[in-house]
């Protein structure tokens, strides 16, 4: 009988707020690069604004990476 589960939905909320903060930081880290070539600095808070739109499909694919591990290692 195979195991049923969870929703992906379900996975990737709780996936969220960490996903949304490695966005943040990659945004962040980002501008300060951009400098290098004349792009304007993007402030902490305004990446953390940024980050709550662009950390849903960064959730999303964390919990597809999950989930995949997760049904290999019970696969072995």
């Amino acid at each position: 009988m195979p195991r049923r589960t969870r929703p992906l939905w379900t996975l990737a909320l709780v996936l969220y707020p960490f996903a949304a903060a490695a966005v943040a930081i990659n945004l962040f880290m980002l501008s300060l690069m951009g400098q290098v070539v004349g792009l304007p600095v993007l402030a902490p808070a305004a990446a953390v604004g940024w980050s709550v739109p662009f950390g849903v499909p960064a959730a999303w694919l964390a919990a597809r990476w999950v989930r995949r591990l997760i049904a290999e290692a019970e696969a072995d």
